[in-house]
């Protein structure tokens, strides 16, 4: 080849390097479009999943409040709350009156009851009457954790049995929690066995306190 010919050739040579950068745009345009389209599908079913729940949880009543005096403080801790659930099936969420919003928590545990104080979410409190005991576990509303990395609160409202998960900053202070909430429930408490989270629904023998008013009517 020629020295005429090879810077002939040049500018062809540098054209089509140059071509070879150019991007075809409209597939890819394509391609961000349908993605966005389908994580904007995910979202909504996933909200209109969370609104179906709320309405079939209607009927539970607005969570009590904290009375404007109460006991000193047995326990309290500042850590997490992972989400209630129906007592026993631990992925039945409840999400009615902000009880499916996890965030951080203060829990304070006196004669009275157990008082949630939420950051970013309606606080509640559970009357001493209304505890069912407490139990360690590893899973509640979805989330799973070391095995005895939740303390699970079983408490009743409006004449429906909920798991309420908590998780302190130390989880080696659960067992006392336990204890202690156990001791205020009193023949009221409700012992879970048998967890199974590798299931939709938990598996868990409830054996419950035997009601005195029944014995009574069965010895008649």
């Amino acid at each position: 080849m020629t020295s005429s010919n090879l810077l002939a050739s040049l500018p062809a040579q540098a054209a089509a390097k140059h071509s070879a950068k150019v991007t075809d745009w409209t597939d890819r345009i394509g391609w961000i479009v349908g993605l966005a389209l389908f994580v904007a599908l995910v979202y909504w079913l996933m909200r209109q999943g969370w609104q179906w729940r709320r309405t079939l949880q209607g009927g539970l009543p607005e969570l009590p409040q904290r009375p404007g005096q109460t006991g000193p403080a047995l326990l309290e801790f500042d850590g997490r709350y992972h989400g209630s659930t129906t007592a026993g099936q631990w992925l039945d969420r409840i999400v009615v009156h902000g009880l499916g919003v996890r965030s951080k928590v203060r829990l304070t545990l006196t004669e009275d009851g157990l008082d949630v104080d939420r950051t970013g979410a309606p606080g509640f409190f559970v009357p001493a009457a209304a505890l069912r005991g407490a139990r360690l576990d590893k899973a509640i509303a979805g989330k799973v954790l070391t095995e005895g990395g939740l303390l699970v609160v079983t408490w009743e409202h409006g004449g429906t049995l909920i798991d309420s998960g908590f998780r302190a900053e130390r989880a080696a202070v659960h067992p006392a929690w336990v204890d202690r909430i156990n001791a205020l429930s009193g023949d009221r408490a409700i012992v879970f066995t048998d967890t199974d989270t590798d299931t939709d629904t938990a598996r868990r023998d409830r054996k419950a306190a035997p009601d005195p008013l029944k014995a009574k009517e069965g010895a008649r």
